[in-house]
């Protein structure tokens, strides 16, 4: 696997969760007797997935250091919130979904920064 691609492997894992999740709940928004069908809830949650995506998207191209900071606690949030409300609107794909995201944030996090400072040894 080439180095630029594994450098972005938790974005792109987030993306893929993202999407899956925005897929979900845009089925249960529109699909007769899955209980949340035409809800304000499950509408807000499909919109919450796809700012996920986008934020997925910006990681990936975010170069200063505070930029991938604010943009990894917003995608923090904003992973919470969608678990929260996929959990409220009994969605378990959507919250599954969230949970893949994190496991993609993580390891996004734990991926070496460019702006890490040399250790002399």
């Amino acid at each position: 696997m080439s180095q630029p691609l594994r450098a972005k492997m938790g974005a792109i894992v987030l993306l893929i969760a993202s999407l899956f999740g925005l897929a979900i709940a845009l089925y249960a928004y529109f699909t007769p007797l899955t209980g949340v069908t035409g809800t304000l809830g499950v509408l807000v949650a499909s919109a919450a997935c796809f700012a996920l995506a986008v934020m997925a998207l910006l990681l990936m191209v975010a170069t200063g250091r505070g930029a991938t900071i604010v943009l990894r606690l917003l995608i923090l949030i904003g992973l919470a919130g969608t678990f929260f409300a996929g959990f409220l609107l009994h969605q378990w794909w959507v919250d599954a979904a969230m949970v893949v995201g994190l496991i993609g944030l993580i390891i996004d996090m734990a991926r070496p920064s460019s702006h890490a400072r040399p250790t002399h040894a």
